[in-house]
């Protein structure tokens, strides 16, 4: 059944919140010296309409569960969000706050950013198109709490995802990656607004942008509207909306505006990255009606009729208050289970469910125990949901304990994101952003680079996704070089408020799912290997917890430390087999991040001073003198033949490592190394 929805009725003259909102913006964007003015002028109209008729939210509590999802993909335009913020009572967004635009510590930086602020900002935007993607993630999370919990008689979760966007957002390609699933998913609940103001950076979009958006949409499968003249029709603007909200597909309306309306500049890319300039700023507010010499004014009745918006919302959210109420009266264990979701917090034992492994256990490949590890905390956390970029049968990420998310089967927790890695990514985050929802998804390693534009977003929005990656390595053998990722974990472990893991067995396969799932404000990328590898004695869900730690016999005053990660953690220990007149220490390091979060002390207890230390890792060897002397490590791209054939041509072997050892040894005999352990991690 959809959604009917009737309009708030203005009490007064919207031309006079309009033009608010465009003198308002200017004067942000002309006191930082810095900002875009443009779009936010443009926009005005539509922004005046959305947030005081449609929009449904209390800025009284931002995390209503229920809330509308406003999302602003065009993140330079971030004036009008945070000038409608304020309008609306967010208590964060004061006036003093929007006159330190862009300023050092405020809460109104140059993009809008969800995780520094209470709430009022769902998700962080900027780089062009992942707004709009992350909007699908939105979308997706309603779509799914509605099915499942959703009664006839209790319409709990019936909320609309908004979007704004501009022409960049189409151009890029992440976009065509999210809105072609949307379309395939039927996401009715999604609400495209493009600003068609038909320029770009470098000037009209006719230098670049000349295709019909309307028929691409439709091809994937979006209901499509044209409103021509947004800058003064509002009665076509209302009724696009009345029609997006009768359509059984997501809906895209394209909205004709002008660029920075009422300016000496209106209509050019001149007003799209700059400051009007202060004369232009006082030309605006004359020809809109302001005093020119007056900033940052508000007049009263404009005032009053957003003020009463914020009662409206108090009042929708108590009565949504009241109807949860009563639902759990009649499903108390559906209730008690939205409760745990939105709070952040797992089920209660749910560790119980990791399973564990013996040396005598079968070997197997990490991707392997992945799938044993996920379908186990699957079963018993409702909360995790994802799928691969048409790669189950390799990734082994498919849940077996639900069915396929699809148009018809919303409950279901089996995303097919089908080709399309970072419209993949882009839209977890949209997902963890709602709430209630731990994302996963899944590829080649290999191929996360297609994706790293919202994988860094990931980190920056302090999104808890799991990234699940396999075919970690040279490993992956007859592919070749262009799916042997050789510098893939360097980048990874580059990117600040990121954990990667690199599970070398089944135990800490487990443990790096187990890390993933109590971190939900941090993303975690699983590096997964395709071909077996043993359970090594002294592994654990415990030891992964530690980043790096000893496994098999403890020597307490080593000759030489040999750390390895994944499946070369096997080479390792093989190697210290062989080197029986030498103390050797075995190290498995899954992670560096987590290690780095260790006391010194313990760090310093792994990697004792003055201990000749190797590194092994069929990867780029950059980074690892962070922590090693030396390294059997990649410095080429990898080749194409079996995984034991391209192992052997890279060094990979267990005599290789002793070579490597005593070469080591060898240049250490006459001095004392550098201690890597008094390096400020």
């Amino acid at each position: 059944m959809l959604l009917e929805r009737e309009p708030t009725p203005c009490i007064m003259s919207d031309e006079l919140c309009i033009n608010t909102i465009r003198v308002l913006c200017a004067d942000i964007v002309q006191k930082a010296n810095s900002g875009h003015p443009g779009a936010p002028m443009g926009l005005a109209p539509l922004s005046h309409l959305l947030w005081a008729k449609y929009m449904k939210y209390n800025p009284a509590n931002p995390h209503w569960f229920n809330r509308d999802r406003f999302v602003l993909s065009n993140g330079h335009a971030c004036a009008l969000q945070y000038s409608m913020l304020h309008l609306t009572g967010y208590e964060e967004f004061t006036m003093d706050e929007l006159k330190r635009f862009r300023q050092l510590d405020s809460k109104t930086p140059g993009h809008p950013e969800n995780h520094i602020v209470k709430g009022g900002i769902e998700v962080t935007t900027g780089p062009l198109g992942q707004g709009l993607s992350n909007a699908v993630g939105l979308a997706i999370a309603e779509a799914h709490y509605a099915a499942i919990y959703n009664k006839p008689e209790f319409e709990l979760f019936s909320n609309y995802t908004y979007v704004f966007c501009g022409d960049g957002c189409l151009q890029e390609g992440v976009t065509s990656e999210a809105c072609s699933l949307a379309g395939h998913l039927g996401l009715k609940k999604l609400i495209l607004f493009y600003d068609d103001n038909k320029i770009t950076i470098d000037g009209e979009t006719e230098l670049s942008f000349t295709e019909d958006v309307n028929k691409r949409f439709e091809s994937y499968g979006w209901n499509t509207i044209t409103v021509k003249d947004g800058d003064h029709d509002l009665k076509s603007i209302e009724e696009a909306i009345a029609q997006a909200y009768k359509s059984d597909k997501p809906t895209m309306i394209k909205v004709r505006t002008t660029i920075g309306f009422g300016s000496s500049k209106q209509g050019t890319e001149k007003v799209h990255g700059s400051p009007l300039g202060a004369d232009d700023v006082k030309s605006v507010k004359q020809k809109l009606g302001f005093n020119p010499e007056e900033t940052f004014v508000i007049p009263n009745d404009v005032k009053g009729l957003y003020a009463k918006k914020k009662l409206e919302g108090i009042e929708a959210e108590k009565n949504w208050n009241q109807l949860f109420e009563k639902y759990a009266a009649a499903y108390p264990e559906q209730a008690a289970e939205i409760k745990r979701r939105f709070s952040g917090q797992l089920p209660e034992g749910w560790k119980k469910a990791l399973p564990t492994f013996k040396p005598e256990d079968a070997a197997k490949a990490t991707r392997q125990f992945s799938q044993a590890v996920i379908n186990a905390v699957g079963k018993v956390i409702p909360d995790l949901f994802g799928g691969s970029a048409d790669l189950n049968p390799s990734t082994l990420s498919y849940l077996d304990c639900s069915i396929d998310f699809q148009k018809h089967s919303p409950q279901g927790r089996n995303v097919r994101f089908g080709v399309r890695e970072h419209g993949m990514a882009s839209i977890c985050n949209g997902l963890a952003a709602y709430g209630g929802v731990i994302p996963y998804c899944a590829t080649f390693l290999n191929f996360i680079g297609y994706a790293m534009g919202a994988v860094r977003l990931s980190a920056v929005s302090q999104f808890g996704v799991i990234y699940v990656m396999t075919h970690d390595s040279i490993g992956l053998g007859e592919d070749g070089p262009t799916h042997q990722p050789i510098e893939t974990l360097p980048m990874l472990r580059a990117t600040p408020d990121l954990t990667t893991i690199r599970p070398a067995d089944g135990n800490e396969t487990s443990g790096a799912y187990a890390n993933a799932l109590e971190h939900r404000h941090r993303p975690t990328v699983l590096v997964l290997c395709r071909q077996a590898v043993p359970n090594i004695k002294g592994t654990s869900i415990e030891g992964v917890y530690k980043g790096a730690y000893v496994v098999g016999n403890v020597v307490e005053t080593p000759q030489l430390i040999l750390v390895g990660s994944g499946s070369e953690l096997q080479l390792c220990v093989g190697a210290a087999d062989k080197l029986k007149d030498i103390k050797v220490r075995v190290v498995s390091m899954p992670s560096w991040e987590l290690f780095k979060q260790q006391p010194t002390d313990y760090q310093k207890s792994v990697f004792p001073e003055g201990v000749p230390i190797l590194a092994v890792e069929a990867a780029s060897y950059f980074g690892w003198r962070e922590f090693a002397h030396a390294s059997v490590a990649m410095t080429t791209f990898g080749a194409s033949a079996p995984a034991a054939a391209v192992f052997a041509r890279f060094g990979f072997t267990v005599d290789n490592v002793v070579n490597k050892s005593h070469e080591l040894l060898k240049f250490y005999s006459t001095r004392t190394p550098h201690s890597v352990v008094d390096r400020p991690w």
